[in-house]
């Protein structure tokens, strides 16, 4: 059995030392091995594993309580698979919500810059054919 530093799984999962100490208290981890002369963490194979797939999930945004389901389905097997895959398509689509939203910001700065663009040219008709476009993306802002 190997057996890890906090450090070491910190470097190798991403997750901050005191995000590891939280997830340890919280229960997402854990209990820790402990080392019997210096009372530090010695993390195992299987709790680097399972502090993988959590940073992985932390990094798209799903939270504790989530993270804390998906865990106890881990250990339920198949019996879980439908909870586990609903849990994901769930965050799956909170993101594409995100993303939609995101492009219409990105096409709103996008119209808006094209504007000052033809006005920093002098372009009279360009900056007259923006307007519509950037009341458009406006609206994809959910501004009238």
């Amino acid at each position: 059995m190997t057996a890890f530093t906090i450090q070491d799984v910190s470097r190798r999962s991403g997750l901050s030392e005191p995000t590891l100490r939280y997830y340890e208290q919280v229960g997402l981890v854990g209990p820790v091995d402990r080392d019997e002369n210096s009372g530090h963490r010695r993390y195992r194979d299987e709790d680097l594993h399972t502090l993988e797939a959590l940073a992985c999930l932390r990094a798209v945004g799903v939270g504790i309580e989530d993270m804390r389901t998906y865990q106890a389905n881990r250990g339920r097997g198949r019996a879980a698979a439908a909870e586990q895959r609903d849990l994901l398509l769930r965050h799956a689509e909170r993101i594409e919500a995100e993303i939609v939203a995101q492009q219409a910001r990105l096409g709103y700065l996008r119209e808006k810059a094209a504007l000052w663009d033809a006005r920093d040219r002098g372009d009279a008709a360009a900056e007259a054919e923006a307007w519509p476009r950037v009341r458009a993306a406006a609206g994809g802002l959910g501004v009238q």
